[in-house]
């Protein structure tokens, strides 16, 4: 899925084409490119021109997330499908990693690592870094689905006002007596907001879409609970001054944005179908 990919996604498909596949191959490539009006598209075609799996899908118009993401299942033709948004880089080994649950018919979706590249040396890095310390943690014992996703295709589509995907696709799997399963082996790279507004809107966003999909769905993810996750901060509690200093302003931040998240969702004063660009996030580094 891609708005405005074109510092990213260039690089994101070609640690695609590069991983190693042992058990599985790639059928197809599909890039859903939503109201891009940088050179995204562009960039796609030119890919595309390489490499026949590459099927660019243009929506002259951003209509949210959730439109792509139920476009890319309509015209997905595998049995087993991979969603990911166009901010985020592979390993080689990323893919197959994710796949090998499926050997078990019983597995209906499996969630990857995702790993930040920000400084941790900065504020803004280091809560990148404590958050998905965070996400690995809990989603080592309860799988907790982000970044990028696979999943067999026993759905049609997902609710279109949806605002965070994966925690509506969980429980269509689920419901449908599939196993979620955590892949920690199956790394992404991603970037997380570098200034206030961006944390706190991408934060916001997040907790919009998970107390819609309790309340809506019934369906509580596993990083809903502020005291679990409070619970696994002293739990792994780190013996250094960014850690004593930081960790508190991150907690409070996070706090204020579930606020305000909650209050959007209690009185309609923000819609989410539609994800708030942050640009701090969309240049990664090349990894390998």
């Amino acid at each position: 899925m891609a708005f405005n990919e074109e510092k990213n996604i260039g690089n994101l498909l070609e640690s695609i084409q590069k991983q190693k596949l042992t058990h599985f191959r790639i059928r197809e490539l599909i890039i859903i490119s939503s109201g891009s009006t940088d050179k995204t598209e562009e960039i796609i075609k030119a890919h595309s021109k390489k490499d026949k799996r590459i099927r660019p899908i243009i929506q002259k118009e951003r209509r949210g997330k959730a439109a792509a993401v139920n476009l890319f299942i309509s015209k997905a033709k595998s049995k087993i499908i991979v969603l990911m948004g166009a901010d985020i880089l592979l390993k080689k080994n990323t893919l197959e990693n994710l796949l090998a649950p499926f050997k078990n018919p019983s597995n209906g979706i499996v969630g990857s690592h995702p790993i930040p590249v920000n400084n941790q040396q900065t504020f803004f890095g280091f809560a990148a870094h404590l958050l998905w310390k965070l996400h690995h943690e809990i989603s080592k014992s309860h799988p907790k689905m982000g970044e990028m996703i696979a999943f067999r295709k026993v759905f049609k589509k997902i609710p279109v006002l949806s605002a965070v995907d994966e925690a509506n696709i969980e429980p269509l799997i689920r419901g449908q007596d599939y196993k979620a399963v955590y892949a920690p082996q199956a790394i992404v790279y991603n970037k997380g907001p570098e200034n206030l507004r961006e944390f706190i809107a991408r934060r916001r966003h997040i907790y919009f879409g998970h107390i819609a999909a309790k309340h809506e769905y019934s369906y509580e993810v596993s990083t809903f609970s502020g005291l679990n996750i409070f619970g696994l901060i002293l739990k792994h509690i780190e013996f250094n001054w960014r850690f004593f200093l930081w960790t508190p302003f991150v907690i409070l931040l996070e706090v204020y944005s579930r606020f305000l998240g909650y209050l959007d969702y209690k009185f309609k004063l923000k819609s989410h179908t539609v994800w708030e660009v942050t640009p701090s996030t969309k240049e990664l580094k090349k990894k390998r």
